[in-house]
């Protein structure tokens, strides 16, 4: 059976391509799904790519990862530095969990120093841009 890959985004990174660009590049929303997408395809790997300004929405998603996936990829955005709800749906998983960050957050404002979810993640990726997805997708293959 393909390993089931949830790839969960957190708020604004729907304007990805539109805001910011010196800060999260100028790749869309839509061609980091599709090369996540044809990344997993590639791999063998089935792709469920998501995205929700709704902090209770990722906790309900990554509850739900327990029985659909076989690993979690999240960009939790701003959620990371604030969500103990999403670290504590983390905790809650048997399985690889890596963090994705388009800017490298060590670099930016005293208060995204700190991420909640990279303390439960198996791995953090940060300030590689949108090539943070492909990597964190070709190290689920290497396990």
């Amino acid at each position: 059976m393909a390993k089931r890959v949830l790839i969960l985004n957190g708020p604004n990174l729907n304007l990805l391509g539109t805001r910011e660009k010196s800060v999260y590049g100028s790749k869309s929303f839509a061609e980091i799904e599709a090369t996540c997408k044809k990344t997993c395809a590639d791999l063998g790997f089935v792709c469920d790519f998501r995205q929700s300004n709704h902090e209770g929405e990722l906790v309900d998603w990554i509850q739900s990862a327990r029985k659909t996936a076989d690993a979690v990829i999240i960009n939790p955005a701003a959620y990371s530095h604030t969500s103990v709800a999403i670290h504590d749906a983390l905790r809650t998983l048997e399985m690889p969990i890596i963090e994705v960050h388009l800017s490298n957050i060590h670099q930016r404002e005293a208060f995204r120093h700190h991420s909640y979810v990279s303390t439960v993640a198996t791995g953090v990726i940060c300030g590689l841009g949108a090539k943070g997805y492909t990597l964190a997708i070709q190290a689920l293959a290497d396990e």
